[in-house]
């Protein structure tokens, strides 16, 4: 699910809380290093997740945001902040000469450049996440 969130957002904070649970406490989010990346340069957005106004400016980033049940990835275009909502069984990722995010339909590519190798960590600690919460195991996921 895509949400505006430019400004303060209802809807989302509901929606976010219900499909992804509530944001780790602050002592989990010690423990765990933090739940947020740095920024990922984003080289292409599937076309039914862009916005309406969306509009292709040479550079675009984004984070991600680990919550107890999947992940939120947050970017801009423009002035405008948007955040997509994806649960864990439907979190699918590629890594090929980009690093692919896809759930329903909808991917989001970035490039794999020093952005990328910084959070490497935090990709290995989403994927390992993902699979204690699906109860995978090695060869599941």
């Amino acid at each position: 699910m895509l949400f505006n969130t430019s400004y303060t957002n209802k809807e989302y904070n509901q929606q976010s809380v219900k499909i992804l649970g509530k944001s780790f406490s602050f002592f989990e989010k010690i423990k765990m290093g933090g739940i947020g990346s740095s920024r990922f340069m984003i080289k292409e957005i599937s076309p039914n997740l862009k916005p309406k106004n969306f509009q292709s400016i040479a550079s675009n980033y984004s984070n991600i945001e680990l919550r107890p049940k999947g992940i939120i990835i947050h970017f801009t275009n423009r002035l405008d902040r948007y955040s997509w909502i994806i649960p864990y069984y439907r979190l699918v990722t590629y890594s090929t000469q980009t690093f692919s995010i896809h759930s329903s339909g909808s991917f989001i590519k970035l490039k794999k450049n020093k952005n990328y190798i910084d959070n490497k960590k935090f990709i290995d600690k989403m994927l390992a996440l993902k699979s204690n919460f699906l109860n995978l195991d090695y060869y599941d996921a």
